[in-house]
């Protein structure tokens, strides 16, 4: 029995002669006399230690059992019982967002009754015999312009499930100005559980970024449709940041509380860099975003954010093994065409479209560069979990191509002891 490979060790910084133990399996964290980790090399400790230790992945039976975690991706496609998709019903929105990442791919194009008919065949052909669940996202552009065929969509394929036994929910990525309380109980009794909505900081830097067609702020139109729905279905926030901005969020934490959207109501706050697009899709004013995570300022403002996040008792997203939706055979893009995509950001790319609902799906291996992380390099290193060859899409904006992979290793180097010891010093760890 040795520790296992995905188990990083760091020092604490307070309790004396102990270390912390962190999974990167998963996600799992434990503090632990540091002379204990002779006991586990002699394999001197006892059975029940053994025994939890193994549990939480620190230990391993054997360095091939560690190799044998790294058939994760086989797994998860053998054992998922969930059809989990996507669903863009529009690339249309009332925004006019600086950054917008679906840029000139953009405009009045929204899903018709018919596409969304195929929709609901092919959803129900491909999971009601096999699975144990349907999740739906709804996506956009902004999906609410939409609202009437998401229940149109939302009523069928319930119903469906329902009849042969399968669980159905369904969550909505929103800018939230059109969410107000009575949408939200209107699709929270067609399945609707949560809905993601963006805000990027407070008044005076989201209305910048992210106004009105018109040129007016949206910031409290959002506000106000976030205090309506969040006692109705859960409401988590993002806002999206940049290097110049990054300190000033915390004013919307603050604005926040001050306005009643306390930690009790609003579950998970979660802030994130603005990332780059390909100029042959970017909106042409805009010039900024990141490529890369290894870029040393994201790591100090993703410390720094989190940290003011849980300081005023809000969650942020935890460390998390992360596996790619294009690794995995039951997670889908469905664009509002009815073409099919394995990722977000490659939404109206042609060279990347894996197929239809009308004509199923057609290999992609190639074209996407599946199994990229198995590599010596990569089967060889702790961070493996947390990454799997890190993200495609990210290095096709950067590079022009998905060859190779997507490298994290810097940021995490950077930033995992950090964000462990962050979870633990405020009681936030697993395990």
């Amino acid at each position: 029995m040795k520790l296992s490979k995905f188990c990083r060790i760091y020092p604490h910084d307070t309790i004396e002669d102990s270390v912390i133990l962190y999974s990167t399996k998963q996600a799992s964290s434990v503090i632990l006399p540091r002379a204990m980790l002779d006991e586990i090399e002699k394999e001197t400790i006892s059975e029940e230690e053994k025994k939890t230790l193994l549990e939480l992945g620190f230990l391993t039976n054997a360095p091939e059992e560690d190799k044998e975690a790294l058939n994760f991706m086989e797994d998860l496609n053998r054992e998922n019982n969930r059809f989990y998709a996507k669903v863009a019903m529009n690339l249309d929105c009332n925004l006019a967002c600086t950054y917008c990442y679906e840029g000139r791919r953009k405009g009045r194009l929204y899903m018709s009754k018919e596409t969304a008919d195929d929709i609901i065949g092919f959803i129900t052909n491909k999971a009601l015999s096999c699975k144990e669940e349907i999740i739906l996202s709804f996506y956009g552009g902004e999906p609410l312009l939409s609202a009437d065929l998401i229940v149109y969509m939302s009523e069928r394929i319930k119903a469906a499930a329902e009849a042969s036994g399968v669980k159905f929910s369904s969550y909505i990525t929103t800018n939230g100005t059109l969410l107000t309380g009575k949408t939200a109980e209107r699709l929270k009794h067609l399945g609707l559980q949560e809905a993601a909505v963006t805000i990027d900081g407070p008044r005076h830097i989201h209305d910048l970024s992210r106004p009105f067609k018109t040129g007016s702020g949206s910031f409290d139109s959002i506000i106000r449709n976030v205090k309506e729905s969040c006692g109705i279905i859960k409401v988590q926030l993002g806002g999206n940041f940049t290097k110049e901005n990054y300190r000033e969020m915390p004013l919307l934490l603050d604005y926040l509380l001050d306005n009643g959207l306390t930690p009790d109501r609003i579950p998970l706050i979660r802030f994130d860099p603005v990332m780059s697009e390909r100029k042959d899709v970017a909106p042409p004013e805009y010039t900024g975003g990141c490529t890369c995570l290894n870029e040393p300022w994201i790591t100090e403002a993703t410390l720094f954010l989190n940290e003011e996040i849980i300081r005023r008792g809000y969650r942020p997203p935890s460390i998390q093994p992360l596996a790619c939706m294009m690794e995995l055979s039951d997670r889908l893009l469905i664009n509002y065409d009815g073409a099919l995509y394995k990722c977000p950001g490659l939404i109206g790319r042609k060279d990347f479209c894996v197929g239809d609902v009308r004509t199923g799906i057609k290999d992609h291996r190639q074209s996407h560069n599946l199994d990229n992380w198995k590599n010596d390099e990569c089967l060889n290193c702790s961070y493996l979990p947390l990454c799997f060859g890190g993200c495609r899409y990210l290095k096709y904006v950067r590079d022009g191509n998905m060859e190779g992979v997507d490298c994290r290793r810097l940021y995490f180097d950077a930033a995992v002891e950090a964000l462990v010891k962050q979870e633990i010093r405020y009681g936030l760890t697993a395990g």
